[in-house]
């Protein structure tokens, strides 16, 4: 069975050895968004003889080609998800650093709004909420 990434590398004729498929194919798997050591411990155990140097290098050549998307959630670590078909944006809570992909077709209109007020067409944008969670007696706006 091939894994998405893997498909997607293919797909754009790359070169696909058996450790960049073990690579592909964690990164397919991931339901967070893991850094490069995360994916290394998650490949290693698949794979013992795939290098840290190696999943560096492959990560960078899959985020050159698009295939995945690299995010600094303010924990000081690249962190990665495969580039998405759809838009989403990401909900971050600070104290687990747990990640919730959502998608609001007001906060689109919104940004839209926003620059088309100042005089343009929005082309792109990357949107991410830094939150903790709401204890029984806190509300729930900050400013």
């Amino acid at each position: 069975m091939i894994s998405r990434i893997e498909q997607r590398c293919v797909d754009k004729g790359m070169k696909m050895t058996e450790q960049r498929r073990v690579i592909a194919r964690v990164l397919s798997d991931a339901s967070d968004h893991p850094d490069v050591e995360e994916v290394y411990r998650r490949a290693t155990a698949i794979d013992p003889n795939i290098s840290i140097a190696t999943v560096y290098r492959t990560v960078r050549l899959f985020e050159e080609a698009n295939i995945l998307e690299r995010h600094d959630f303010g924990d000081g670590r690249a962190r990665y998800e495969e580039a998405p078909d759809a838009h989403h944006d990401h909900l971050i809570d600070m104290q687990s650093g747990h990640v919730i992909e959502f998608q609001s077709s007001e906060i689109e209109a919104l940004q839209r709004e926003i620059a088309r007020r100042y005089g343009y067409k929005l082309v792109g944008h990357r949107l991410e909420l830094y939150a903790v969670p709401i204890r029984d007696n806190e509300g729930g706006d900050a400013q």
